[in-house]
């Protein structure tokens, strides 16, 4: 038998199912801001956790901007 594969993710059914009801102007405004605030931090977090491994300091980190980092193709 095969396998459904559902259209939606896990993450998107739980937010449909928990908003299920019509949000005001400001209540959709809060709610986006919530979201972007929780995916800033585990941005935030992901980048502090790659400097501190790398030992990065503020002086590496400003070499690394002004330097040309990306690969050209053959």
């Amino acid at each position: 038998m095969s396998e459904i594969i559902q259209p939606l993710s896990n993450t998107q059914l739980e937010i449909l199912k928990a908003f299920s009801h019509k949000l005001t102007k400001k209540e959709l405004l809060e709610f986006k801001e919530m979201i972007a605030q929780y995916f800033a931090k585990r941005a935030i977090k992901g980048a502090n956790k790659v400097w501190d491994e790398k030992k990065w300091t503020d002086g590496i980190v400003d070499e690394m901007l002004h330097t040309k980092m990306r690969k050209t193709k053959d």
